[in-house]
């Protein structure tokens, strides 16, 4: 879900140095995660499990630095309370989920990978009211909502992505860490830490213009950053005042307040309004009809008020979209100013 168009990964331009145009190859050594001095914790899921469709939503890009996906496992870069961490995420074959973890964070994100995988999620409290729907959870049953417990990493995503195309957004996400984050922990190269708090209240003015965001954006990371630990603390808020304690930053609205909270607390009501596509993504799929705004959309998921953004979860999964009517959005590059 998102609130600005698609298209293909936009190329970088400006003086800022890119990445290459694609996932590194991982070293042979990365594979070998025990013998590379990473702790491990496994997890065994209680019934059908779908690891990717549970992380899925944390990748921003295909070539975002903290994620990456590669023969199977997913690995995954963090900041956590007790400093970076690195996780290579994959099954062990023998119906459990393994995770090994390098860096300083690596106790602090094992004790809390149940969460991560959706251990505490309760997808049978979604009650399907329409076929569709009902359809959607026979063929996803493994799907669960992912908690990280961490606001600022996914709150700063959120606010790049407000009101541009995804290319634009994951291109100044991926330039950013690129630049201002540090070398992730462990043997797989190319991975980023999203910077600490301090270090993107740091960040100059002509270095968010070269990657594309406006001052606008980029007074509002920095509004958020500033109060870092009253925005962390949301994560162990129920979705309400959660909401609230984000939306008291200038600069954070509903959307980017609903976009967070559905990584860093698994919310299965985290419902996305103000988006570009989605009401009529949701009044397409449910009715068949074209135009439908943020009201007709909450009334078509008011049978499943509790559960909405589950129920849009799975609504995205039939791939029922409305045909395109009209040419694909050209996104800007206020780099080139």
């Amino acid at each position: 879900m998102s609130r600005r168009g698609g298209g293909p990964p936009h190329v970088p331009s400006g003086g800022v140095p890119a990445p290459a145009p694609g996932p590194a190859k991982a070293p042979a050594r990365a594979v070998g995660a025990a013998a590379a001095g990473a702790r491990r914790r496994t997890w065994t899921p209680d019934e059908a499990y779908d690891l990717g469709g549970c992380l899925r939503v944390l990748r921003r890009g295909p070539y975002d630095p903290a994620f990456r996906v590669l023969d199977g496992a997913v690995w995954r870069v963090s900041r956590t309370p007790g400093g970076p961490v690195t996780l290579r995420i994959a099954p062990d074959g023998a119906g459990k989920i393994a995770a090994d973890a390098w860096g300083p964070g690596a106790d602090w994100s094992l004790d809390r990978l149940p969460d991560l995988l959706g251990a505490g999620d309760d997808p049978d409290a979604f009650v399907p009211h329409h076929r569709l729907t009902q359809e959607a959870q026979r063929r996803n049953r493994g799907l669960r909502l992912a908690r990280t417990g961490l606001v600022l990493e996914s709150l700063i995503p959120s606010i790049l992505e407000q009101k541009v195309t995804t290319d634009e957004a994951y291109r100044a996400w991926r330039l950013l860490l690129c630049r201002h984050g540090d070398p992730a922990p462990g043997p797989m190269g190319g991975l980023h830490v999203p910077p600490d708090a301090r270090t993107w209240c740091m960040i100059p003015s002509w270095e968010w213009h070269r990657a594309g965001v406006d001052g606008k954006r980029s007074a509002a990371v920095v509004r958020a950053a500033r109060r870092a630990g009253r925005m962390e603390e949301a994560a162990s808020m129920e979705l309400e005042p959660a909401t609230e304690r984000l939306r008291a930053i200038p600069g954070i609205g509903p959307w980017t307040a609903a976009e967070t909270l559905q990584r860093s607390n698994g919310a299965p009501d985290a419902i996305t309004v103000g988006d570009l596509h989605l009401p009529g993504i949701i009044g397409f799929a449910l009715t068949g009809e074209r135009g439908a705004d943020d009201d007709r959309m909450l009334e078509l998921l008011a049978p499943y008020e509790g559960q909405r953004h589950r129920a849009t979860r799975l609504i995205m999964t039939t791939g029922r979209t409305p045909p395109r009517r009209a040419p694909r959005f050209t996104p800007g590059d206020i780099a080139r100013l």
